[in-house]
């Protein structure tokens, strides 16, 4: 890796392939999300060892509540399981994370880790580690809308006051620098309703690894292929002028 090479300031990845490596293993789809855990930890370790400032992790889609309740019920055991188990470390690491999407449906026993997690890694400088819980980056936007209209309707804001900025700033991710790339594992190509606003000038990869397989060294990989890139954000370079 050349340590001269860009670094993006955000990641975010849509975590895929649990179920397909544990079918291609006889095993039940709850143990690939186990399996996927540790590939969580790989990508945490390597973001901080390059200087990536945000990682947004995909980890559960309003859409996801459609699954077989045993898998549901295994992934909210599992990340549990993980707050208790690595709260208290990532927070001596340094890494603040926070979690992002309704909480509505959850469990006493989830929300209760979800408060655990954040204020144990409150004062975590190092990484924020965004986990999107229960996350519909379409809902998102609307309820944005809906606060915007009720601002509006209130007279904290004028109709006019509403532009790109201030859509951004009501977002779940306010405060946080959009994506500079967004990975997708296991080959698929498509972003499956994350981060749809903030993704207008994110650099895209799609590795065909499987998410429980993705090592520290396939998100080094994905962070020289980014360095590699030329992001002109709709504009053109001045090589591109000259020719």
């Amino acid at each position: 890796m050349s340590e001269k090479r860009s670094i993006p300031k955000h990641v975010a990845i849509i975590m895929d392939g649990n179920g397909r490596w544990a079918k291609q293993r006889g095993k039940e789809r709850h143990e690939g999300h186990i399996a996927g855990a540790e590939a969580v930890n790989a990508v945490v370790r390597g973001a901080a060892k390059a200087g990536v400032d945000y990682v947004t992790l995909y980890t559960f889609s309003t859409e996801n509540w459609g699954r077989p309740e045993a898998e549901i019920n295994a992934i909210m055991e599992l990340f549990c399981y993980m707050v208790a188990s690595r709260a208290e470390e990532l927070a001596k690491e340094g890494v603040s994370v926070k979690i992002m999407g309704e909480r509505t449906r959850f469990s006493e026993k989830v929300l209760s880790m979800i408060d655990q997690i954040e204020s144990t890694t409150a004062e975590g400088k190092l990484l924020t580690l965004i986990l999107a819980f229960n996350y519909s980056s379409r809902r998102e936007m609307v309820f944005a809308a809906q606060e915007l209209a009720r601002r509006a309707v209130a007279g904290e804001i004028k109709v006019e006051d509403i532009d790109e900025q201030l859509f951004s700033d009501s977002l779940m991710t306010a405060g946080v620098p959009d994506p500079d790339l967004i990975i997708r594992t296991s080959g698929e190509y498509r972003l499956s309703n994350f981060l749809l606003w903030q993704a207008s000038y994110s650099e895209l990869y799609f590795p065909e690894v499987l998410w429980p397989d993705f090592s520290e060294e396939d998100f080094n990989r994905a962070l020289d292929i980014y360095a590699g890139r030329e992001r002109r954000f709709g504009l053109v370079t001045q090589d591109n002028v000259e020719k």
